[in-house]
């Protein structure tokens, strides 16, 4: 079985993506949505619920773990494997490498949370693939909340992410990088502004196939969907057909459950 965590129903858009790429592995889903959203949390606060989720994950079993959390991945996804050297672990980092390496104006752009626009990881990863790229990282409070809330679709909100992009726009970034698994389900919104002009950087089929790499036994099964939330397991079924997921709970096995950790 596989383990896929996040903070809330972004790491949802990584999740559909291994199910795709591994239609026979048992995966487990869960959402910390008790401490919902990560992106204002502190590096410490982050570690210590990896930590936790990585051993709730392991001890049901999981033989891979991934992070699907760009601002987790940044602040613990280190420990998590000292923590489980045993386990292969997966994390999701913006694509900076893959905008930098097609970019033609040589000008990207980088969505992130608080957290993750002010990480090391993100400075070290623009310093190792984009050195002769402008790279403008963009903080997005509150974006993730849209999402998880599924109020992505207020006329106000699309204004926000307008007056936020254009400008990106305007200086000649021609790639955006979603650096948030949430923001993968704001493309509705973003692509329409972006269209013509630069092209949305995703990495969720890109962890899948480090996933389909790494998984070894992890990728046999029988094809069983498990969700599991720190707060409110009920919504993410219900979030599935809201995000455009209806499809995975042909996978599902039972009912949502509560994780108390």
């Amino acid at each position: 079985m596989i383990g896929i965590f996040d903070s809330g129903l972004g790491g949802l858009s990584v999740l559909a993506a291994i199910a795709r790429a591994l239609p026979r592995a048992d995966l487990a889903y869960l959402a910390d949505t008790a401490h919902v959203p990560y992106g204002s949390k502190s590096d410490g606060f982050i570690r210590g619920r990896v930590a936790a989720i990585g051993d709730h994950l392991a001890a049901r079993g999981c033989r891979m773990l991934v992070v699907a959390c760009n601002t987790a991945t940044a602040a613990a996804v280190g420990e998590l494997r000292e923590r489980h050297p045993q386990l292969p672990v997966v994390g999701v980092e913006p694509g900076v490498k893959p905008a930098a390496a097609a970019s033609r104006s040589r000008r990207i752009a980088v969505l992130a949370t608080e957290s993750t626009a002010k990480s090391e990881r993100l400075a070290r990863l623009i310093a190792a693939h984009a050195q002769d790229v402008a790279v403008h990282i963009e903080p997005c409070p509150g974006w993730a909340t849209r999402v998880e809330t599924l109020h992505a679709d207020d006329p106000g909100f699309s204004a926000e992410v307008a007056a936020r992009i254009e400008p990106l726009l305007a200086a000649g970034a021609d790639r955006i990088v979603l650096g948030c698994t949430h923001y993968s389900f704001l493309t509705p919104i973003l692509a329409p502004l972006v269209t013509g002009r630069a092209e949305l950087v995703d990495v969720a089929d890109a962890v899948a196939r480090q996933c389909l790499r790494l998984a070894g036994p992890a990728a046999g099964g029988d094809g069983r969907l498990h969700l599991y939330a720190t707060a409110q397991p009920e919504r993410l079924r219900a979030a599935l057909p809201a995000l455009g997921l209806g499809w995975l709970a042909e996978r599902e096995r039972g009912q949502p459950a509560l994780a108390r950790i």
